[in-house]
């Protein structure tokens, strides 16, 4: 089993910034994607941005060049820089591990981003 742990989330003025991390403990497979997804009010869950262990990055239309995702791999930690945050941005923020081989999904309890106007 695997566990993540996010934090870091809050509330923030349009403009701001916020960074979030996400720790994960347990029996983690060497290959994998760690990432965030987000969830607003009404809306499907959606991709934000993952990262590969080996580094490679993935991001969704309306967060690039404004998000950052980077990771420790040997504290199997992920982050995640967010700046220029709009209140579009506002969602509840999961994060997730999955196996490159095999089917281990995980996922993280969600952590609230608010973006006031």
């Amino acid at each position: 089993q695997v566990q993540l742990v996010e934090s870091g989330g809050g509330l923030v003025q349009a403009g701001g910034s916020l960074r979030l991390s996400c720790a994960a403990s347990g029996s983690i497979t060497s290959f994998n994607v760690m990432g965030w997804y987000r969830q607003a009010p009404g809306k499907q869950r959606e991709l934000v941005t993952t990262i590969t262990n080996l580094g490679s990055t993935n991001y969704g239309g309306s967060v690039r060049g404004r998000f950052t995702i980077s990771r420790d791999n040997a504290k199997n930690t992920v982050f995640l820089q967010m700046n220029s945050l709009k209140p579009e941005d506002t969602a509840v923020y999961y994060c997730n591990l999955r196996a490159i081989f095999g089917t281990d999904d995980y996922w993280g309890q969600g952590t609230q981003v608010t973006v006031s106007s």
